[in-house]
């Protein structure tokens, strides 16, 4: 009776029928209550979202398995004291961490959201040492700065682990036993293919995981048959959960799993099932034109870093302030400024007066790598790029020599593993095999992995670069798009980076990976059309995911209606309180309703989950510099510089507020810095011109606005500090005529009426035009 109960539960949860796995797993219990059946208890309730239950059955368990289960019921709860004593007793600092690779992995993220980096990176290691091929852990790793190179993570040692496990051990989620006192009810062969009958599966335990509940980008997954994906796909297990029986959802687009928090309102109903509008993968074809190149190392002409306002807000003398810059957005409001046109602004029709979109130009020295579906190939689920890779053997590529039966026991299994290695089929593979397929998944894991590690030290052009080196199929799917569209908007690139994430909608059009950065660049690109589409489309794909929230944020924002704005982002957090960048586009919201005091909150919660993310550093360094409060806005500058030592921006604004303390030959240094990172970027050469102009070297300063007009010809801001200068230089006919230039170009109200008090005011003297 326990068997074929024991095998109804495991065929109910391979077909995703939870209820019915729960059902007969109670009777299970109610007529064998042993730990091992209250594990597969416990994880028919994890498949089915109700850590709450799990956490319950499991409490005061002994076994490491079932620690490792509630650990993963108080991470999705956000115990993560309780789930550290579950890993790690602190009655028994030397206990091994249940569950191998997984284990090190869950409790370096309990380490991570706890702030305690080095112990994280250190389990995260061991996880990576344990089992090369666990992905998440690196990712983790490059998230927090401390990856080392993939050459060097997926190399040598890392092929001799994989042989060893398959070789010497047999795969290393296939396990025999002959005690039902010592199985793991939670078997891992629960995704071998069809052809395994569930006999079959009730004698493997699986011990290796590939994603756990809690990965930065989502996946939860667990550990054995019942907790695991079934056949490669998506997990439903959420991300974040609350101690109180709130039923969630979980997004299989993106792995984002994400919580409902009781807030007083019922949430959108949820949208799962319904086909995105996007294009029929088997419809795409290859676009050759220039415009669909998205791997091109040539520079984009670049939108306007920054609109007059900003210009006149750090200047201090000539203007007044007209609003923040938005922070990931950092370029700004890069082609924002309303005054701009002509060669500095980029239309939404895409016209430009740089030949680099004009003919074929662009495609001159790279090549292209179109997006195309071959026959027979099917775009698998995000998942399995994201860590689990179950390579497929058939009789023309795998020597499968005999089929291991459930009755073998352990002796004779290690002596076929002599022989080959076993496939998660229950079948043997030679040895050449697993050392090539090692070789072949190493070999693209080193340049995935390189890629990833070098975005996140914002090394992205060299990223870029990295990335081409893929194979097209892998090139042309939706992470690796994704990962150069995000690469592409750190550079400022807002023209490829758009043209990156639209090939990855088209790739995956059910993904949601890097769409809160999409909606960005959007934008910053002003295509208001364009965004209220995809906001649009992600809310219809997924309600409950906060990239679909930040979206439609980021549509309202660009209207204007920043209170609105702020409740789409505030959605965004309450869906998933660690989405760092939903806390910082809240501040973006508060600081431009001026409200400063909760604008610093929001920056500080997206620190404190995330201390690296630069954005909410160069958040706080904007609002003290708006309070006037240098030295704090100078620390706050400093530390997004250290975390993006490529910014532009940064530079400049930490040059500002260098300036504002009274160090200008630091502020001169670093603005050098800053022009030299992006020669097309106006702001440090601008900021430039200031500071000579209060150091009373009007010649050089001059020569750099001279030098300025040819990248913003259209900007007021330029005109009138060079009218300043000349009517300080007592030239009054020229200061007229930059004045005039000024007016022309048609600033703000405000503007005008400080250009034409300073017209008034033109043959006044500067003494005395200080002392009215």
């Amino acid at each position: 009776m326990e068997a074929i109960l024991t095998d109804c539960v495991q065929n109910s949860l391979r077909n995703f029928m939870c209820h019915n796995a729960i059902f007969l797993c109670e009777r299970l219990c109610a007529d064998f209550p042993s730990e091992t059946n209250l594990q597969l208890l416990a994880a028919c309730y994890l498949q089915n979202n109700q850590a709450y239950s799990a956490y319950n059955i499991l409490k005061g368990t002994q076994m490491a398995q079932s620690r490792y289960l509630f650990a993963i019921s108080c991470f999705q709860m956000n115990l993560l004291s309780e789930a550290e004593a579950a890993l790690s007793p602190a009655n028994e600092p030397s206990a091994e961490v249940p569950n191998g690779a997984a284990g090190h992995y869950l409790i370096g993220l309990v380490y991570r959201y706890t702030d305690r980096r080095k112990s994280a990176v250190h389990h995260f290691k061991q996880a990576l040492a344990i089992d090369p091929l666990l992905w998440a852990a690196y990712e983790e790793l490059c998230i927090l700065g401390a990856a080392e190179e993939a050459t060097a993570v997926f190399g040598e040692a890392a092929a001799l682990c994989i042989q060893k496990q398959y070789l010497q051990h047999g795969s290393p989620s296939q396990n025999l036993y002959s005690s039902s006192e010592d199985r793991n009810i939670v078997s891992s062969k629960i995704f071998a293919s069809e052809d395994v009958s569930p006999r079959q599966l009730k004698h493997m335990q699986g011990n290796n995981l590939r994603d756990i509940p809690g990965n930065n980008y989502g996946g939860a997954m667990l550990a054995g048959a019942a907790g695991q994906p079934l056949n490669g796909g998506p997990s439903n297990i959420s991300f974040y959960n609350t101690p109180s029986p709130v039923a969630t959802q979980v997004d299989h687009q993106t792995e984002q799993s994400v919580v409902l928090q009781l807030s007083g309102v019922a949430p959108p109903p949820l949208c799962r099932n319904v086909q995105p509008n996007g294009p029929n993968l088997n419809t795409l074809v290859t676009d050759s034109s220039p415009r669909s190149t998205v791997n091109s190392t040539i520079q984009a002409p670049r939108r306007k870093f920054v609109d007059e306002g900003k210009l006149r807000k750090i200047s201090g003398r000539l203007f007044s302030d007209s609003g923040p810059r938005r922070s990931t957005r950092l370029a700004g409001d890069a082609g924002a400024n309303t005054n701009v046109g002509g060669t500095t602004t980029v239309a939404a029709n895409g016209n430009t007066n740089s030949s680099k979109y004009l003919g074929g130009s662009k495609l001159a020295s790279v090549a292209i790598r179109s997006v195309t579906v071959r026959k027979g190939q099917s775009w698998a689920n995000e998942n399995i790029d994201e860590g689990i890779r179950n390579e497929a053997f058939d009789d023309s590529r795998a020597n499968i020599t005999s089929a291991v039966s459930s009755s073998f026991p352990t002796s004779d299994t290690r002596s076929l593993a002599k022989e080959g290695g076993t496939v998660p089929g229950g079948a043997v593979m030679s040895s050449s095999r697993v050392i090539n397929g090692a070789s072949e998944i190493l070999s693209l894991l080193r340049i995935l992995g390189e890629g990833y590690r070098l975005s996140c030290i914002y090394r992205c052009q060299d990223a870029l670069d990295v990335y081409l080196k893929l194979p097209h199929k892998h090139y042309n799917t939706g992470w690796v798009l994704s990962q150069v569209g995000k690469s592409y908007f750190e550079l400022v690139d807002y023209l490829e980076a758009d043209r990156a994430f639209n090939l990855a909608r088209r790739a995956s059009p059910y993904s949601l990976e890097g769409m809160d950065i999409y909606s960005t660049v959007l934008y910053h690109l002003k295509e208001g059309m364009k965004l209220s589409y995809l906001a649009q489309e992600l809310i219809t794909t997924d309600r409950l995911a906060p990239q679909s929230w930040c979206a439609m944020g980021n549509c309202y924002s660009l209207q204007k209606d920043h209170e609105t704005a702020l409740k789409n982002f505030q959605r965004a957090v309450q869906l998933n309180p660690r989405f760092a960048y939903g806390h910082t586009l809240c501040g973006h919201e508060y600081v431009a309703l001026e409200d400063y005091e909760n604008g610093i909150r929001s920056y500080q919660s997206a620190l404190r989950v995330d201390a690296r993310h630069y954005n909410a550093w160069y958040g706080l360094g904007m609002i003290f510099l708006r309070q006037e409060k240098f030295e704090f806005s100078e620390h706050h500058f400093r530390m997004a510089f250290q975390i993006n030592p490529r910014s532009s921006v940064i530079m400049s604004y930490l040059g500002t507020a260098l300036h504002a303390l009274q160090r200008s030959e630091e502020a001169i240094e670093m603005m050098e810095k800053a022009i030299l990172a992006d020669k097309k970027n106006p702001l440090p050469m601008y900021q430039k011109a200031n500071i000579l102009v209060s150091l009373e070297n009007f010649e050089e300063a001059l020569e750099v606005l001279e030098e300025l007009k040819e990248y913003a010809p259209r900007e007021s801001s330029v005109y009138a500090l060079m009218g300043k200068i000349y009517k300080r230089c007592n030239i009054h006919e020229k200061a007229m005529l930059h004045f005039g230039l000024a007016l022309d170009l048609k600033p703000s109200a405000a503007d005008v009426a400080i250009i034409k008090a300073a017209i008034e005011k033109l043959h006044v003297p500067d003494d005395i035009d200080d002392n009215l």
